[in-house]
């Protein structure tokens, strides 16, 4: 077996205060983990919160968290991958930080939700520009791919970890309004179409408006290729561990050969 121990952290927003992480990171490098997973809006506040802050505490949050989160990665030798917004000439930027024991990479988040409900598009100043190839990065031999959680929904980036072989799919979201079926839903399809591990870190917390409750439910898992989820964490604040395994991916992909069917014609075009 060709293994990697991963983790997916389900929190609400750290604030400006981080030292439960210590707790959970402590206990993932004692039981092996090499990769953990961040929810979106835990290192920063949920982004209709941040109208009401001053710019320069978001970006004080924000680098104090790139700081520590840089201290642990190399305390632990772990790998962290989290949602994080950046300030740039007074814009705010949706990216996802990727922080090792000895680099810092940034994946800025291509789509972001366009609703008038929940308007980041509005709130942001990610660029729209023609999409490429999101992040990826290989650990211990896995193939690894992050993408922002609404951009599960956009089949272009599927396409991609078929092309490029990729073995687990990193995907942080805050997700909320009672839509634990239809993200269970999707997840569980999009792993079992393209033999891939998919690991959620879903945040957890509320957010008020008018009469209106945002309620953060959890429900961050871990689905195998066959489409079956390994491990799913319920409504409370935990750590999800577990190992994933290459010979799963490799049994999935030969039996069922998707990805074989396409390279086959894609040769005759």
């Amino acid at each position: 077996m060709q293994g990697l121990t991963i983790a997916a952290l389900q929190l609400p927003t750290l604030g400006m205060q981080a030292t439960k992480l210590d707790f959970y990171l402590r206990n993932a490098h004692s039981r092996g983990v090499k990769l953990v997973l961040i929810g979106e809006y835990v290192l920063n506040h949920f982004f209709k919160e941040l109208r009401h802050m001053p710019i320069t505490m978001i970006e004080e949050q924000s680098q104090k968290h790139i700081e520590l989160i840089k201290k642990y990665a190399t305390d632990y030798d772990l790998v962290f991958v989290a949602p994080i917004i950046i300030v740039k000439d007074g814009k705010y930027l949706k990216k996802i930080v990727k922080i090792t024991p000895k680099s810092v990479n940034y994946y800025e988040q291509q789509i972001v939700m366009p609703y008038e409900h929940w308007n980041e598009k509005e709130f942001f100043s990610n660029p729209i520009k023609p999409l490429h190839t999101p992040m990826i990065f290989k650990l211990d031999g896995f193939k690894i791919m992050v993408i922002g959680g609404f951009e599960l929904h956009f089949d272009i980036f599927w396409e991609i970890v078929l092309e490029k072989k990729i073995d687990l799919v990193l995907l942080p979201t805050a997700s909320t309004f009672g839509s634990h079926n239809r993200w269970r839903e999707i997840i569980k399809t999009k792993a079992f179409l393209h033999g891939c591990y998919i690991l959620r870190a879903n945040r957890l917390g509320e957010y008020n408006e008018d009469s209106i409750k945002w309620k953060f439910y959890g429900d961050s898992m871990l689905v195998e290729p066959t489409g079956e989820v390994y491990m799913m964490l319920e409504d409370r604040e935990s750590m999800l561990i577990e190992t994933i395994d290459k010979d799963i991916i490799n049994e999935h992909r030969k039996q069922w050969g998707f990805e074989k069917e396409l390279r086959i014609r894609k040769k005759l075009s």
